[in-house]
C-alpha cells in the first residue's frame, strides 16, 4: 500500500496498533476521493448502477455504494449475463424462511428468484435485494473491483417441503427451456423433529483440498453446514493490520468453488480474523453483510453480522463472532462493548429453557482450547464465553482458527471431568463439554507440538505441552491434559442426530478422502 498522505499524517508505528473502525476511516482517507474518482464516478456511476440494478428492495450500504459504468445499461444485454456462485441461507425459521444469495459478474435489470414445487412449476416470483460493492485498488498489484450481489427472502413457506427455484433477470428467465439446467433445489425443515445430519468445518479458503472436502460433505446429504470463519481468505494476512490488503476477486473465487454444494445446502457462515476487511465499514464486516443474509437475533445484526440462532428440529445452533473477544488478534476486540457476550448468556438461557431443544451447539472462529503450534487456545475466549458455555449446559463446540483436527476430552471449568477416547459416549450434562477445532477445510496446514493421535492411530499422551493467549497479547505457556485427537490433515465434522426418549449427537470426523478419523456420541 501507498505511504499515507500528509493529510492523513499517521505515523506506521500508530497505525499498527489501530481498532477497525480506525483503520476503516485511516484507509478511507488514504485512499480518498482521488481514489474513488479513479474507479468511477461519484455521482453519474451511483446513479445509473441504482437504475440499472433497481428492484423494489434493493438498497446499498451507506460506506460501500456502487461504482458502476453508466454506459453499461446500453452495452450489456441481459441474455449474455449468466447469474453464479449461489448459495443457500436459513432465515430466522428454518421451517418457513429461506435467502437465496447470488452474484451477476455485471449490471442487470429487476433481478428475481423463481420458486415451485417442481423444476417446471417455478410460478413464483420474488423480486431481488442488489448489494452492489465496490473495492478500490488497495495495493499497487491489486486493481479497483464492482460486484454485485444478490438476495432474495422466501417466506411462508411449507415445513419440510421441496421447493426448487431459479434465479435470474430481465434476458435470463430461469423458466425458460435453456436454462433448466441452473434450477436448484432446497427442502425447508421439518415441522417436527426427525433425524438428521449436519456438516461443519472453518478455514476453507480456495484450493482443491478445499473442493475435494465441498464434495465429501455433499455425500453425507447434510441438511446444513457451518463455517466457522476465515472463509475465502481475500485477505491473506488475517493480522487485522493496516497493512492487511484483500483481493476481492478470491470472493469470486470461493462461491463458484462452493456453488454445487451451497446451492443446496445453506451454508451458515460466522466471522474469522480473515474475514475482516477494514475498507468496507467501520468493524470490517460491510463485505460480508454484502455477500451473506444470515439470520437476525444478535446484539445488533447490521454490526455483527455472523452473531445469530437458529433452530433445526431438536438442535439449536448458536453462532458467535471470537473477534469480538479474541486476545490474540485485537482489531475488532470489545466492539460490541460485552453485548454480544449479554446476548450470548440471554439467548443460551431462552434455548435451555425450550423443551423442543434437545442439544445447543454453538460455533465460532477461534479456538477455546486447541495445542496447535500457530494460533493454539485464544483466552479472551475462555475468559468469557466458557463459563456460560458451563452455565447454560453447551452439548458440542465447533472451532476453526487452528487449520487441523483437533478434539478434547469432556471438559467443566476448563479441567477435565472425563476422558473421552475414541469411540466413547459423553453425557453433556453429567461429564461436560467436548470442543472440537475442525479447522482442516482447505488452507495449509498446522502442525502440533507432539505426534498425532487419530482413530486407527492411537498414541494417547497423558500432557501436551503448549500456550493461550493473554489479555496483553502474550503467550503463556501452560501443560494440557484434555487434547485427547489429534490429525493434521484436510477433514470436516459430520454430526448425526437422533431423536427419542434417548438423543444423540453421533460426532464424526471425515478426512477428505473420506476415511473416519475420530467419533464420538453425546447424550444428554
Amino acid at each position: 500500500m501507498e505511504s499515507p498522505t500528509p493529510r492523513v499524517g499517521i505515523p506506521d508505528h500508530l497505525a499498527s496498533r489501530m481498532t477497525m473502525p480506525e483503520q476503516h476511516e485511516y484507509l478511507r482517507a488514504r485512499i480518498g476521493r482521488r481514489g474513488l474518482l479513479r474507479a468511477g464516478t461519484l455521482a453519474a456511476g451511483t446513479v445509473a448502477g441504482a437504475g440499472l440494478l433497481g428492484s423494489s428492495g434493493a438498497t446499498a450500504s451507506p460506506t460501500a455504494p456502487a461504482f458502476l459504468p453508466s454506459s453499461a445499461a446500453t452495452r450489456v444485454d441481459g441474455s449474455l449475463v449468466a447469474p453464479f456462485g449461489r448459495h443457500l441461507a436459513f432465515g430466522s425459521d428454518p421451517k418457513t424462511r429461506m435467502t437465496v444469495s447470488w452474484q451477476v459478474p455485471l449490471p442487470v435489470r429487476n433481478p428475481y428468484v423463481r420458486v415451485g414445487p417442481k423444476p417446471w412449476d417455478l410460478s413464483r416470483k420474488i423480486g431481488a435485494e442488489v448489494r452492489p460493492l465496490h473495492t478500490p485498488s488497495l495495493s499497487a498489484k491489486l486493481p479497483a473491483v464492482d460486484q454485485y450481489y444478490l438476495h432474495a427472502s422466501l417466506e411462508r413457506l411449507r415445513p419440510g417441503t421441496t421447493y426448487y427455484y431459479g434465479v435470474g433477470h430481465d434476458g435470463f428467465d430461469p423458466a425458460d427451456a435453456r436454462h433448466i439446467g441452473t434450477v436448484g433445489s432446497f427442502r425447508t425443515a421439518p415441522s417436527h423433529a426427525e433425524p438428521f445430519v449436519f456438516t461443519a468445518f472453518g478455514d476453507q479458503g480456495v484450493s482443491y483440498d478445499a473442493l475435494a472436502n465441498d464434495q465429501v460433505i455433499l455425500g453425507q446429504n447434510p441438511v446444513f453446514h457451518l463455517h466457522a470463519g476465515d472463509i475465502c481468505y481475500a485477505d491473506s494476512n488475517g493480522r487485522g493490520l493496516p497493512a492487511d490488503t484483500y483481493d476481492a476477486r478470491v470472493w469470486d473465487q470461493f462461491l463458484a468453488q462452493t456453488e454445487p454444494v451451497a446451492s443446496r445446502v445453506p451454508w451458515m457462515v460466522t466471522t474469522g480474523n480473515h474475514d475482516m476487511e477494514a475498507w468496507y465499514s467501520p468493524n470490517g464486516y460491510g463485505g460480508q453483510n454484502a455477500r451473506w443474509t444470515l439470520p437476525e437475533g444478535g446484539p445488533d445484526p447490521v454490526r455483527s453480522p455472523g452473531v445469530y440462532a437458529f433452530t433445526y428440529g431438536n438442535v439449536a445452533v448458536v453462532a458467535l463472532d471470537a473477534n469480538d473477544v479474541s486476545h490474540e488478534i485485537r482489531a475488532n476486540t470489545g466492539y460490541t462493548d460485552g453485548a454480544q457476550t449479554r446476548w450470548l448468556d440471554k439467548r443460551l438461557g431462552e434455548l435451555r429453557a425450550d423443551r423442543d431443544v434437545d442439544f445447543i451447539v454453538v460455533f465460532f472462529h477461534h479456538c477455546a482450547f486447541s495445542t496447535t503450534n500457530a494460533h493454539a487456545s485464544d483466552g479472551g475466549v475462555r475468559d468469557a464465553w466458557v463459563p456460560l458455555f458451563d452455565k447454560h449446559g453447551v452439548d458440542l463446540v465447533v472451532n476453526g482458527h487452528n487449520h487441523v483436527y483437533e478434539r478434547t476430552d469432556a471438559l467443566r471449568g476448563g479441567g477435565v471431568k472425563r476422558r473421552v477416547p475414541v469411540g466413547e459416549s459423553v453425557s453433556s450434562v453429567r461429564d461436560g463439554i467436548v470442543y472440537v477445532t475442525a479447522g482442516g477445510a482447505g488452507k495449509a496446514l498446522y502442525d502440533f507440538p507432539v505426534p498425532d493421535s487419530y482413530e486407527g492411530h492411537v498414541a494417547d499422551l497423558e500432557s501436551v505441552p503448549t500456550y493461550h493467549w493473554t489479555a496483553d497479547g502474550a503467550k503463556a505457556t501452560e501443560t494440557v491434559e484434555w487434547s485427547r485427537v489429534r490429525y493434521t490433515g484436510f477433514s470436516f465434522l459430520a454430526v448425526e442426530v437422533t431423536t427419542g426418549h434417548r438423543p444423540e449427537l453421533r460426532v464424526s470426523a471425515l478426512a477428505e478422502s473420506g476415511r473416519r478419523v475420530d467419533h464420538f456420541t453425546v447424550t444428554r
